[in-house]
């Protein structure tokens, strides 16, 4: 057994050169995962959440992105830098995605079955045989919890519905037992109802395979069902880093705040959600300083200045210079 984490990845950082300038789309991220964790990864659209996790495994172009440092590694070992090869070799058979809406990345022409088959002899080289690659697509279907798999084998993706095009994409991406799952906004696009369903079954899987999963989403709540830790993401930095329990208890950075204030609240009537005001800053010419500084209710001159992440235990880290525990205390007392 290895004492390093699964996924490590250290002061990653990456730009997009445009016509308008460099847009610093991640900046100095520090994040890591152990074994049969599920991280969640939220924050609004644009905060680069996305952009992260395809671009640590090698899934944005180059150019116009540019990775400028960092390190990303998976059980040890250094992904960036990298052959297009390898990192195939690396997609798919250590690491799955499941993207947001599933009839993007299902082709319309080839029934589902086809599709199964195909990546899963994909994802093992070409070794699996066609026979042996259809029995586990089948056997994976029925694990998604798919009703009459062997109908649905054979079905086109335009005959199923979209929960069910998304349990065939769930079925695709773990068909390879792979040790790390990255679900890219996977309910989005469902219905509350099937939303729920597809939540339940990825909490099951999680458990029953002992997946190690990175989970992106704007909403706390979808990911506080699933994931043990909450990572939050904003204008390209993490600002909070916490288990589920301690940022809905206890939040630390304002940013968090206003994410939990915006969700709806089960057992007290609203007539409108709480948002937070302004807009994220512009990535082309970032602040020197917090970069939620402009949209905070507390920030002070101080916030002009650079900051780091700091550690309020061994399983809570904030980048706030104006967070004090005492007086964090003396607000949840009053």
């Amino acid at each position: 057994m290895t004492d390093h984490p699964l996924l490590d990845i250290r002061d990653f950082s990456l730009v997009f050169d445009t016509f308008d300038g460099t847009y610093h789309a991640i900046d100095g991220v520090n994040l890591s995962l152990q074994r049969g964790e599920a991280l969640g990864l939220v924050g609004e659209t644009g905060c680069g959440k996305s952009v992260l996790t395809r671009a640590a495994f090698g899934l944005v172009p180059s150019p116009p992105a540019r990775i400028t440092g960092g390190s990303v590694q998976l059980q040890g070992r250094e992904l960036l830098g990298l052959s297009d090869r390898a990192l195939r070799q690396v997609r798919g058979r250590e690491v799955a995605m499941i993207f947001q809406d599933p009839m993007t990345y299902l082709n319309p022409v080839f029934r589902v079955g086809t599709q199964l088959v195909d990546a899963i002899r994909a994802q093992s080289g070409g070794q699996t045989k066609r026979d042996e690659a259809k029995a586990i697509a089948l056997d994976m279907l029925e694990k998604v919890q798919l009703p009459n798999p062997n109908r649905q084998f054979a079905a086109y993706p335009h005959e199923l519905s979209g929960g069910m095009r998304q349990r065939v994409l769930i079925a695709m991406a773990l068909a390879a037992k792979p040790k790390l799952l990255i679900a890219d906004e996977p309910t989005t696009a469902l219905d509350v109802t099937i939303q729920a369903q597809i939540l339940d079954l990825m909490a099951e899987l999680v458990a029953d395979m002992g997946l190690t999963m990175i989970m992106i989403s704007h909403d706390l709540g979808v990911v506080a069902q699933v994931c043990s830790r909450i990572a939050v993401m904003y204008a390209g930095k993490i600002v909070e880093d916490a288990p589920v329990a301690r940022i809905f208890d206890a939040p630390a950075h304002p940013y968090t705040k206003g994410l939990l204030a915006a969700l709806p609240h089960p057992f007290r009537r609203q007539d409108r959600l709480e948002s937070i005001p302004g807009t994220l800053p512009d990535l082309l010419h970032p602040p020197a300083g917090c970069l939620f500084a402009a949209r905070c209710p507390h920030a002070a001159p101080i916030c002009a200045k650079p900051v780091p992440m700091r550690e309020i235990d061994y399983s809570h880290r904030v980048a706030c210079t104006l967070y004090d525990p005492a007086r964090e205390k003396d607000r949840a007392d009053a």
